[in-house]
């Protein structure tokens, strides 16, 4: 049976559990789409705020979906390259570079899209809770996790629902803490552990990155 009903749910439940970080005035960073209704609940709980981390894939040639690594936006766009698959792969010159500017691009395009006027968040000295709605291989929350340690947060925390065993251990190196509220020996796909798993749209992340402004720039 599912574990949660919906993102909003696991987002209040996951906000319990990081209530030991409240008095650290985390800031929260989703990953869009699916972590922003968890984020948004999570931030809420914290009386954080909230913001998105926008993290683009660069494909393999050919093959899209096998990541040789992924551009992280920040101050400016970080890139974090799995090394070795780009050896085994061997891409033709100039590949990488080329897909490391479209997506750079397209993180541009995203960021103005979600969040045209805002100014982000420094996170020098900051407690950093990056959220998601749930983690299968973990490739994703690794390049964003390295990507923001260098920005100088003073506590990195990665957190979400759901986590494959083996990504759970495999992305504990590279975080503070990390919180996980089920590592299921059966995991299989994230969205199997929720009841209602619709796609989050642009216009749902836009609304609820509008509503954590808001509730922040009003105290409350």
């Amino acid at each position: 049976m599912p574990r949660f009903a919906d993102r909003g749910d696991a987002g209040r439940r996951l906000g319990a559990a990081l209530h030991h970080l409240r008095g650290e005035a985390p800031v929260i960073l989703a990953l869009p789409r699916g972590g922003v209704p968890v984020g948004a609940e999570v931030a809420r709980a914290l009386d954080a705020p909230l913001d998105v981390l926008l993290v683009r894939k660069i494909g393999a040639p050919g093959n899209p979906e096998l990541g040789l690594g992924a551009a992280v936006e920040g101050p400016e766009v970080t890139v974090v390259l799995d090394d070795r698959l780009v050896r085994i792969v061997a891409p033709s010159p100039g590949y990488v570079e080329a897909e490391i500017r479209r997506q750079g691009e397209e993180i541009a395009r995203r960021r103005a899209l979600y969040a045209p006027a805002r100014t982000p968040i420094p996170l020098v000295g900051r407690c950093v809770v990056l959220v998601d709605d749930g983690i299968a291989t973990g490739g994703t929350a690794r390049a964003a996790l390295r990507a923001l340690r260098r920005q100088g947060p003073v506590r990195l925390v990665l957190a979400a629902p759901v986590a494959s065993p083996e990504a759970a251990a495999a992305l504990r190196s590279d975080a503070d803490e990390t919180v996980f509220l089920a590592m299921p020996d059966d995991f299989m796909a994230v969205g199997a552990f929720y009841g209602d798993f619709r796609q989050t749209g642009d216009e749902e992340v836009m609304q609820l990155l509008r509503e954590a402004g808001a509730r922040t720039a009003g105290g409350g």
